[in-house]
């Protein structure tokens, strides 16, 4: 449902621990991306390109390591840059997948060396990881529940042993939280349904509708949370955010409009979604990133029936599912005092999504679909019993199709 015309590239980062099925998953993107016409770029490894000439990193001292690394990032930064490119001049739809990405290399380096080399370089981790890639696909490393398949095999620069494959997994998984589209790809199916999940993941997060074709059921799940707030150290590791959302002028019953900010440490990202609905009862989200001053151009369209939304957003992996916090801030309107959501896409059913979901957070109970928990209704100046642009549909079929850089 977006502009037929408007031609998407759109950035894919493939990740996770040794023995993930990365190679394999990408092969399956392209053969069914270019079967649907797409252009496909694969940007090789870098790690591996320069791996594969000799260095080892046992051999390598603190300091030689910390030096490889930077260069290491320096190199994928350029790598990518020309796919990049070639990508914004092709003529057609292009996927380019990237056999990880920026944000990996901080997980084989000590936080206080990574964050020297960031400063030292003047990037920051909101450029390399919320708005350079569109999307991040981490895939679990069978050393992580399926140890059986595991193996080092027909991989010339793979030594790692279980244990070990299992920490740098983890590893790899933390570098990316705090991507606003991180889907994890785990282990509870066999080899070639998790192929089909990928894939399933990949179409949805564009938009592509592939019906029944790859079977998959993972949808978004919002859970009430009692406050209040446990303590950080409660929590696995995380990445907090401010979010700030501003609804703009719209005919409510066709399409909600809104713009999103969100950032750490005064680096921002800014993404305007226009959320459409059908008679169906179905709606489809198009979403397209921004740069800062098409934001402040599109600020002064805001809705004064709505108030600006104000939250922190805590980002968390637990049990192999991806989840984010939404702790809801002021100013706002009384009713989102003290609001706490928990989210989370995931294709278990009940009982199974209820045995993984994070033991130290008190689930009042499950809110998917109720417009109490809408944020276009939370954010109405407005009782609901007298408004008349309450919405009442629900977020159940939601698809999104993410658009590139403008």
């Amino acid at each position: 449902m977006a502009k037929e015309t408007q031609k998407i590239m759109y950035k894919l980062v493939l990740t996770g621990g040794p023995c993930g099925g990365k190679t394999t998953g990408q092969s399956r993107l392209s053969t069914f991306f270019e079967n649907l016409g797409w252009k496909v770029f694969r940007v090789p490894e870098t790690a591996t390109v320069l791996l594969s000439g000799g260095v080892k990193f046992a051999d390598l001292s603190p300091e030689e390591a910390t030096k490889f690394q930077e260069n290491l990032l320096k190199t994928m930064i350029q790598i990518e840059n020309t796919f990049f490119e070639l990508g914004r001049t092709c003529q057609r739809n292009c996927l380019i997948i990237c056999d990880r990405g920026a944000m990996d290399a901080s997980a084989f380096i000590s936080k206080e060396k990574w964050e020297a080399m960031m400063s030292a370089n003047n990037w920051n981790s909101v450029e390399l990881r919320d708005n350079r890639y569109n999307h991040i696909v981490h895939m679990v490393s069978a050393a992580n529940g399926a140890e059986d398949f595991y193996s080092t095999e027909d991989h010339a620069c793979r030594s790692e042993g279980v244990e070990l494959a299992r920490e740098l997994d983890y590893n790899a998984a933390a570098a990316w939280i705090g991507h606003p589209y991180f889907d994890v790809i785990d282990n509870s199916t066999d080899f070639d349904k998790k192929m089909n999940r990928l894939l399933a993941c990949v179409c949805h997060r564009i938009g592509i509708d592939t019906g029944d074709r790859l079977n998959v059921n993972s949808k978004k799940r919002k859970f009430l949370v009692k406050p209040p707030m446990v303590s950080d150290t409660e929590f696995p590791p995380f990445q907090d955010f401010d979010v700030v959302h501003n609804y703009l002028q719209s005919d409510f019953r066709k399409a909600q409009v809104r713009l999103r900010k969100r950032g750490q440490k005064g680096h921002w990202s800014y993404i305007h979604t226009v959320r459409k609905f059908h008679p169906t009862g179905q709606s489809v989200e198009v979403r397209t990133q921004l740069t800062h001053r098409d934001y402040l151009n599109m600020l002064p369209q805001r809705d004064d029936a709505h108030f600006t939304i104000f939250k922190k957003r805590r980002c968390f992996i637990y049990n192999n599912q991806y989840y984010q916090l939404d702790i809801y801030r002021q100013p706002t309107h009384p009713r989102c005092r003290g609001l706490i959501l928990l989210e989370t896409y995931s294709a278990h059913d009940q009982d199974a999504l209820l045995a993984t979901l994070p033991k130290f957070l008190i689930i009042e109970k499950e809110v998917t679909g109720d417009p109490a928990y809408s944020m276009y209704n939370l954010s109405l100046k407005e009782d609901w019993k007298t408004s008349n642009k309450y919405y009442a549909g629900s977020e159940d079929y939601t698809k999104a199709v993410i658009l590139g850089h403008s």
